[in-house]
């Protein structure tokens, strides 16, 4: 009842912003155009203007039946024998001067971002339709369609606060519970197949760029290629870490995720229809952890989305959000890119930060296990409002047309490189290390979708020995996956230049 409740506001919310734009837009009062006629002319005039002369020796009158001219009290003449009336709700110059002033008000971009943002994690919470398209690209698009109709601004300072700010802050919140140790002991062997998913997803980038190398996208055409290798290893904080480091277009972007969403929801309807729903050989999973202690064996909450899905561990209590776990989070981040910023500025100039801060929290998090753990919820909580907020940003920056032309480029590119993913993963893992199918599967949905996706298809298939493995190994795609598609980058501009 209480998540009926929040959807509903959430409507109201979102319908309450856009009536009060339509408001300010049109609060004007209209001003009324007559057209008064005689046999030879047609005279315009404003409501608020005195009626012309009609007598055929007034200005209004006109010697050439093609010609026109002015009226005496400024009306139009204009030759014709009709009689027209026509309403215009509001001025172009005033409708230019109330968007202009809202665009510039860095609030009303703020509560746009915001409310797009709680919207989107809303529709893919309760609706259909939300679930098939996630809450980033609803978002998204929506974002999108409402920059090329004139409500939100395509540039703002805000958006570069996004940019600049928080998505740097978003990327250590996600990689809070990325405790290495756990993860090379616990995976077991879902690490290798997991691995071997990530050198699948760099040879399909390699392979699916030198047949469509995306010469459409100009210059950016290998930064998208790198994004998406991200995205397929890690998740989409690393699609955002990579667009961001490599000031990819917002009009790329958008059509990037847009095409990258329709591929990866087939894909995973493939990998599901492909998995047994019988646990076989991976029931049999070689974890010695998960045998001997009953709290290894991980649940899912009840949440239906994938983006905000809390993942629990039955042995312990839930770790609360509490005002104390959010301001530590926020300030254990900040101080997290503080630190990334200042050695990536006297180490290595020319690099991301991101690369970086990502690899300080890894280890901070492999150190310090406890005090990450205990952030995680609150971390992650934090990371996908900032997430959703760059992908607002991002639609409000892109261009409708742009993004439906590069779409269909993109989609075959995507659907090129997940294809040679999967039969690279089959044939290494299958016929050369004689992995468990089901783990592969797995594995490659941890690499493709993350670690609540993955952790999700090991509850659905009741893998319930390896629903913490898929999720740690999905943790670890978050922690790798930005460093190894930049480091692709060198080679993908060689093979741009051919």
């Amino acid at each position: 009842m209480r998540a009926t409740y929040s959807y509903i506001g959430m409507r109201i919310i979102f319908f309450v912003f856009l009536v009060v734009v339509v408001m300010v837009e049109s609060f004007a009062p209209s001003k009324t155009t007559t057209i008064h006629s005689n046999r030879s002319t047609l005279c315009i005039r404003r409501k608020d203007q005195a009626p012309p002369f009609h007598k055929r020796s007034s200005s209004c009158a006109s010697s050439s039946p093609s010609r026109n001219t002015r009226g005496v009290h400024g009306g139009s003449c204009i030759s014709g024998h009709t009689t027209l009336a026509m309403s215009s709700p509001l001025s172009a110059a005033t409708c230019s001067s109330i968007l202009s002033s809202l665009h510039a008000n860095n609030s009303f971009v703020l509560s746009a971002l915001l409310v797009l943002s709680v919207c989107g994690i809303a529709m893919e919470q309760k609706t259909t339709i939300g679930k098939a398209l996630s809450a980033n690209l609803v978002t998204m698009l929506t974002a999108l369609c409402l920059a090329n109709l004139r409500v939100i601004p395509f540039n703002s300072p805000v958006y570069k606060l996004v940019n600049q700010v928080l998505v740097p802050l978003a990327v250590p919140l996600f990689l809070f519970d990325s405790d290495f140790k756990r993860v090379v002991r616990d995976a077991g062997s879902l690490l290798v197949a997991f691995l071997v998913g990530a050198l699948s997803t760099v040879v399909g980038t390699l392979c699916a760029f030198t047949l469509i190398p995306l010469k459409s996208l100009g210059e950016q055409g290998w930064q998208v290629a790198c994004a998406l290798t991200s995205r397929h290893i890690g998740g989409a904080i690393n699609f955002v870490a990579v667009a961001d480091t490599l000031n990819i277009d917002g009009s790329i972007v958008s059509a990037a995720i847009a095409a990258d969403n329709v591929v990866v929801a087939l894909y995973f309807a493939f990998l599901f229809y492909l998995a047994t729903p019988t646990p076989g050989k991976a029931e049999k999973h070689n974890n010695k952890t998960a045998n001997e202690n009953a709290k290894d064996t991980v649940t899912t909450s009840k949440s239906e989305s994938l983006l905000s899905e809390e993942i629990a561990l039955p042995g312990e209590e839930p770790i609360p959000i509490t005002t104390s776990s959010i301001a530590y989070s926020i300030a254990t981040a900040s101080c997290l890119v503080t630190l990334g910023s200042a050695i990536t500025a006297a180490v290595c100039p020319g690099l991301s930060s991101l690369v970086i801060t990502s690899l300080l929290t890894v280890i901070s998090a492999t150190v310090f296990p406890r005090w990450f753990h205990q952030l995680r919820t609150s971390g992650i909580a934090i990371g996908v409002l900032f997430l959703q907020m760059f992908f607002a940003a991002s639609g409000a920056g892109g261009s409708l047309l742009l993004v439906i032309r590069q779409a269909p480029s993109l989609i075959a590119f995507s659907a090129l490189q997940l294809a040679i993913h999967f039969l690279v993963l089959m044939g290494v893992g299958r016929g050369v290390l004689r992995l468990d199918l089901n783990e592969l599967l797995l594995a490659s949905n941890a690499n493709v979708g993350g670690p609540t996706t993955a952790a999700a298809m090991a509850q659905a298939k009741e893998w319930q020995k390896l629903v913490l493995p898929a999720l740690l190994v999905g943790v670890l795609g978050y922690a790798t996956a930005t460093a190894l598609s930049l480091s692709l980058g060198p080679i993908l501009i060689r093979l741009a230049a051919r």
